[in-house]
């Protein structure tokens, strides 16, 4: 069985969590977030009850990095226990 490389695991995971971040940021950004929101909920058949606030770009870039980086954790982690068990 092919092995994984930790590290563009880790790097391919944080890209895509924090990528869709950065895609909720432009949504929140462009004033159409709470609408994308409330279809999602209508589709699970819950009423909202969240609201989305105005854009902070503070809070968007620590939103994507922290995303990231928990991404490439559980990145790097899934690819050593990849490894691990297909030894």
């Amino acid at each position: 069985m092919t092995q994984l490389n930790p590290k563009k695991t880790a790097l391919a995971l944080g890209v895509f969590f924090g990528g869709v971040h950065v895609l909720w940021s432009a949504l929140v950004a462009l004033g159409v977030a709470q609408a994308v929101l409330d279809f999602i909920f209508w589709l699970h058949m819950i009423r909202a009850v969240y609201l989305v606030d105005t854009f902070n770009l503070v809070a968007s870039l620590s939103l994507v990095l922290m995303t990231f980086v928990m991404g490439a954790v559980v990145g790097f982690i899934f690819a050593k226990i990849w490894n691990w068990l297909h030894r």
